[in-house]
């Protein structure tokens, strides 16, 4: 990837977490630390993978995504603004009565939403009959998914793997946001889902372990994936929870609670610093 292409999505990144923060903040709830940790999946999928148009929304050859750990849309919701999607500003009004943003995704009331999801592994389930869809109709579009590594604890997950291994959907692309904490403490303690690659490998996917804030792996992955015929594939993203926010990366009680006033202002600044540096160089 050349180097201007790669800041414009750090940049896009950055830009994410800044509307993650504001719109969980004016919220005074939400999820800020996996929206965080998948600010450059988010970019890397809105600005240079997915074939979708916000003019556009369900154009049915678009690529499909569907968020399955759907706690963490404050990322995607700031994603689809910046893309195009909804103004900015609808952000702040994110959990508000009467809203467009809800607490989770709504497919029925937000433009650029696939799927409704928020309880967790009922997504990737989704996804994957959008891609067997997909190849009985004879389309060629892509299906795109993101888990927490908390959330593949769900053994419905693990049905949606076989199923997706059995019926060789090369059309699907998992991507798993292994920042290690979830609502009850680190992954390990609470449920230990390690080794993931080997247990997808185990139901026919192809597997790629990740640095999931390089974007040349990111980009490598997804081209990689594409390439793949005769399974799905799965990313597993190594990441950091609360990614660029100082006192967020790696707190697990950042997992689902909103900054006050202070922490907000921290929050920004903090964000605001990497932004100018990105822009400046």
């Amino acid at each position: 990837m050349e180097q201007k292409e790669k800041r414009a999505l750090q940049v896009a990144a950055c830009k994410i977490r800044i509307g993650a923060i504001e719109g969980v903040y004016h919220a005074k709830s939400g999820h800020p630390g996996g929206s965080l940790s998948a600010a450059d999946i988010f970019a890397d999928l809105y600005f240079r993978e997915l074939h979708v148009d916000p003019k556009n929304p369900k154009d049915e050859n678009r690529d499909r995504f569907v968020l399955s750990k759907g706690h963490t849309c404050p990322g995607l919701y700031a994603a689809l603004a910046l893309k195009g999607y909804f103004p900015w500003d609808e952000l702040k009004k994110l959990r508000h009565i009467g809203a467009m943003l809800q607490g989770h995704p709504d497919m029925k009331g937000t433009p650029g939403i696939d799927m409704s999801t928020g309880s967790l592994g009922q997504g990737v389930s989704a996804a994957c009959g959008m891609a067997l869809a997909g190849k009985l109709d004879g389309k060629s579009y892509r299906v795109y998914s993101l888990l927490g590594d908390g959330e593949i604890e769900e053994g419905q997950v693990w049905e949606a793997a076989m199923f997706a291994g059995h019926h060789k959907l090369d059309n699907l692309c998992l991507i798993v946001d292994n920042n290690g904490l979830q609502i009850d403490g680190p992954v390990e303690e609470v449920g230990g889902p390690q080794p993931i690659g080997e247990k997808f490998q185990a139901f026919g996917f192809d597997v790629q372990n990740i640095d999931g804030h390089d974007f040349d792996a990111i980009d490598a992955a997804f081209a990689h994936a594409k390439t793949v015929k005769g399974k799905p594939s799965v990313i597993v993203a190594k990441t950091i929870k609360g990614k660029d926010v100082s006192f967020m990366e790696n707190q697990v009680g950042w997992h689902g609670k909103a900054p006050n006033d202070e922490q907000y202002q921290v929050a920004m600044r903090d964000l605001n610093k990497v932004l100018s540096g990105l822009e400046a160089e």
